[in-house]
């Protein structure tokens, strides 16, 4: 069933923001810790048993200095300059094997792939550890991990991790620095709108069914999984509730969506309980910089899939060459 308003109302729809006054002066001076630390992105040769691609197991500094992994994948023998893809992956998945990212290097271009600290026990493995609390082998429950504090919170590390990301793809040398691409599906929809925000020289953003926008909406309106934890958590916590949508309030893809000047590509499904179609909108309506959105109407929280990788492989040639 259709889960949400109808398609001529998505597209009006524009909730009110409600931005912590010092969104952007939490964002700097968040961004400025992390790079007190060196980057420090290595490539080490990693044999896939792909002779199509070069593979690199990644390693890099995110928040904190931690130590953050992923993978370079790039066309056998190429010697650049590259456009690159940088992806980000979906709750609870890492970064998994080579060869389950081989769409975009089989385009001809060079692809940045960020393991998700702590993540990586539901759906695909992964290898980076989260020392503040938490580890890749655990079911996640990541949406509520710290989220009393601004400082603490989850996504605050994770946020900070996309764009040392990106800064790490752009230090290979096969990467033109110019022509890099933000792309991900659900809470890597999510990363790549931050990243949209926060890096503000990318050439193009695929922003794919995003979580974490319009968030206290979206906790009113589905009781699906990953909001479905926080709408428990504040249950629990039922005297702190204002408490936890404040902290929030400094991740919520609204905000940055306000930011943004990259050009973008959103995806929504208009039968998605897990993203309802109308925080994504809300998100897209805000949105500040060129865009465009894809509607799947008889699409739940998988998107438009292989089609859409088509649409995006299309649209990527004519921006990237």
């Amino acid at each position: 069933m259709f889960v949400d308003m109808p398609l001529d109302q998505l597209r009006a729809y524009l909730p009110e923001r409600r931005e912590p006054v010092d969104f952007d002066a939490f964002w700097d001076r968040t961004l400025a810790e992390a790079r007190e630390h060196d980057l420090n992105a290595v490539f080490e040769p990693y044999e896939a048993d792909l002779a199509l691609v070069d593979v690199a197991d990644v390693t890099f500094a995110g928040f904190g200095g931690h130590p953050i992994k992923g993978w370079f994948i790039a066309p056998a023998g190429a010697s650049g300059p590259l456009p690159c893809v940088t992806e980000f992956i979906g709750y609870g998945g890492g970064r998994g094997r080579p060869h389950d990212w081989l769409l975009w290097p089989a385009a001809g271009y060079a692809t940045f792939v960020m393991d998700t600290r702590g993540q990586g026990g539901t759906w695909r493995s992964g290898d980076t550890p989260d020392p503040v609390g938490g580890n890749g082998a655990q079911i996640p429950g990541k949406l509520t991990q710290g989220v009393f504090d601004r400082d603490d919170y989850y996504y605050r590390r994770l946020y900070t991790d996309v764009v040392r990301a990106v800064e790490a793809a752009r230090s290979h040398p096969l990467v033109d620095a110019g022509r890099v691409v933000v792309t991900g599906g659900s809470q890597g929809g999510g990363m790549a709108l931050a990243a949209a925000a926060l890096v503000p020289d990318l050439a193009y953003a695929f922003v794919n069914v995003p979580f974490m926008c319009d968030i206290r909406h979206a906790v009113e309106i589905t009781d699906e999984d990953p909001y479905g934890e926080l709408g428990r958590f504040c249950g629990i916590h039922r005297t702190r509730v204002e408490e936890i949508f404040a902290t929030l309030g400094y991740f919520d893809g609204l905000h940055f969506a306000a930011r943004a000047r990259t050009p973008a590509r959103f995806s929504v499904a208009l039968r998605d309980g897990v993203t309802p179609p109308s925080t994504v909108f809300g998100a897209y309506n805000h949105y500040a910089g060129p865009k465009d959105i894809t509607v799947w109407p008889f699409n739940g929280h998988e998107g438009g899939e292989s089609q859409q990788a088509l649409e995006q492989l299309r649209l990527a040639r004519k921006i990237l060459g």
